[in-house]
C-alpha cells in the first residue's frame, strides 16, 4: 500500500496526478490545496510518498513539505511545477515542469515509490 499527498491547488492538475499514480500502484491519496491542509494531511495519515506544487494559493509547497518531513520524518517527495526558477527550495527532490507528461511522472514515481 502506497499512500500519496498531493500538494496542488488546480484540482484538474491534482486529478491527472492521482491517476497517473493509481497506474503505477499508489493505492489511496490526500488532497491539499493550501500549505495548512497539506500539514494537516500529513499528520492524519503519514503518506508515503508527497508530490507538491511549489507555488499555492496559500503558502508554499516548499514550506509545507518542510514541516512535513521535520514532524514526520524523510519520505520520497516529487515536485511538480509551473515555476522551476522557484523550486531553489526543492533539492535533492525531482523536479517536473508543468505541463508534464504522464510518463514524466510515472518515471519519477516509479524511481522513488516505496512500492
Amino acid at each position: 500500500m502506497c499512500h500519496v499527498l498531493i500538494i496542488e491547488d488546480d484540482a484538474i492538475a491534482a486529478y491527472d496526478i492521482r491517476d497517473t499514480l493509481r497506474g503505477e500502484g499508489a493505492t489511496s491519496f490526500a488532497f491539499a490545496a493550501t500549505e495548512r491542509e497539506a500539514l494537516a494531511c500529513a499528520r492524519e495519515e503519514r503518506p508515503a510518498l508527497i508530490t507538491s506544487d511549489v507555488m499555492l494559493g496559500a503558502g508554499s509547497g516548499p514550506a509545507a513539505v518542510r514541516v512535513i518531513l521535520s514532524e514526520i520524518g524523510p519520505m520520497p517527495v516529487i515536485f511538480i511545477t509551473a515555476t522551476p526558477e522557484q523550486c531553489a527550495e526543492c533539492g535533492p527532490y525531482p523536479i517536473l515542469e508543468k505541463p508534464f507528461s504522464t510518463e514524466q511522472l510515472a518515471a519519477a514515481f516509479r524511481a522513488v515509490a516505496p512500492l
